[in-house]
């Protein structure tokens, strides 16, 4: 409430002489802004019906987006109202000293003889007889001011405080504005790859180049629905890998209302397959349902399970969020029995599996969940709560690997941290 106080305050009571029509429409577009965003995170969590939904969402999430970004760009406006308020002092201080400057010429009324030289001595002047018929004829004398026509009157000029309101809140909500619809578009127009090389101490010769098409988060929901799967699927595609592993968060809803939008994930190629492990947004969403429904799309789901490749062992655990349900990750079950001299590989939805990794003989964790931030400075947030936000770092004997993932949660908007399909190029140490 604070915030929204502040920015009403700063964007609309601020720029105004008085109440009037601004405030009010300001205090509405705030309220309404927040009403709508609540609104549309309620009926994504009680499953309202879809339609609402994607009424709600549009909306509700960008709003999210643009209030921080406004929040955030108005309070660096605090640091800029005292210099340009002193840069307009500064200004009107000079103009005043240039004017002071310029010295002023005697007005001489019109027709008015000019002064002539105190030396100069001018003959008199003979008497004029007065012209017959001069008064009754109403002609004017020379010279006589002729009237003119009415001055306008201006409005005042805003004061120097509410000239310096006015640019600070004008910057602010261009600024604001530009850079949610910058990373919205950036989000609609699909991931980007990336491609990483990982070289693996047992991957044999053979296996050096293998391609792993690493793809998380991509959050199909009301917002992000059919086609983004699609341009999704395009991509991954065109990277021809040899196994595709979607780590998590693949939808906000449940099978009902997002199972069409989940449909072109059939289309996926590679020659060893796809593979599906579950984020904590599955079971808001309905775990067990969407690992069928992937199962039906020709995904195989790595339910705390593992499967014996020609070159390395392929493991996936649940996501953490399955424990509220019995069906929490269970590393000992996955990975208890494998041959250690063997490479492995471990689908984990959330870079915090990673010390349960170290302890069971990972060699490298793929995971996601971070969005890498998603939101500027959301970064930082992520760094507390994660230990690696995004790309590739080593933990002992173990590498994890975290993508900033393919879509959005919330906001379809991203800033400072573009989405990515990631190509992992396994790299043997033999070779």
């Amino acid at each position: 409430m604070t915030a929204n106080w502040y920015l009403w305050r700063r964007l609309f009571r601020d720029t105004t002489g008085g109440p009037g029509r601004v405030r009010r429409s300001g205090a509405a577009l705030i309220g309404g802004g927040w009403a709508l965003a609540i609104a549309a995170l309620v009926a994504e969590r009680t499953g309202a019906p879809f339609w609402l939904q994607r009424v709600l969402a549009w909306p509700g999430f960008l709003w999210l987006a643009l209030s921080i970004y406004l929040l955030l760009a108005v309070v660096a406006g605090e640091l800029v109202r005292p210099l340009l308020r002193r840069f307009l002092e500064h200004r009107d201080r000079r103009g005043k000293r240039a004017v002071a400057a310029v010295p002023h010429r005697e007005r001489v009324p019109a027709g008015a003889p000019a002064e002539k030289p105190h030396h100069a001595v001018s003959p008199p002047e003979k008497p004029r007889a007065e012209e017959p018929g001069a008064e009754e004829s109403g002609a004017e004398e020379p010279g006589a001011e002729e009237p003119g026509p009415p001055a306008l009157v201006t409005a005042p000029a805003p004061s120097r405080r509410l000239f310096v309101s006015r640019v600070v809140a004008g910057a602010a909500a261009a600024a604001a504005v530009g850079t949610v619809g910058y990373g919205t578009y950036g989000v609609l127009r699909g991931p980007g790859v990336k491609r990483v090389t990982v070289p693996l101490a047992k991957l044999p010769r053979a296996a050096h180049g293998y391609r792993i098409a690493v793809v998380s988060d991509i959050h199909l929901s009301p917002v992000l629905g059919r086609g983004f799967a699609q341009k999704v699927v395009d991509t991954i595609n065109s990277t021809r890998p040899d196994l595709i592993a979607v780590v998590g968060d693949l939808v906000d809803g449940s099978v009902k209302d997002l199972g069409p939008a989940a449909a072109p994930l059939a289309r996926l190629e590679a020659r060893h397959g796809s593979f599906f492990v579950t984020g904590n947004h599955e079971y808001f969403s309905g775990a067990e349902q969407w690992v069928e429904e992937v199962r039906r799309l020709g995904l195989r789901p790595l339910e705390n399970d593992r499967t014996e490749l020609a070159w390395f062992d392929l493991a996936g655990v649940n996501d953490i969020a399955g424990e509220s349900e019995g069906q929490g990750p269970d590393f000992a079950k996955a990975l208890g029995d494998r041959d250690t001299a063997r490479a492995c590989v471990l689908l984990a939805h959330q870079p915090v599996q990673i010390h349960d990794a170290v302890d069971h003989g990972v060699d490298l964790q793929l995971s996601g969940h971070t969005h890498g931030g998603q939101l500027w400075p959301g970064n930082l947030l992520a760094k507390a709560a994660n230990p690696t936000v995004a790309g590739l770092e080593r933990y002992g004997d173990t590498q994890l690997y975290v993508s900033r993932g393919a879509g959005a949660w919330g906001p379809p908007t991203r800033v400072g941290a573009p989405s990515d399909i990631t190509v992992i190029e396994l790299a043997s140490k033999q070779a």
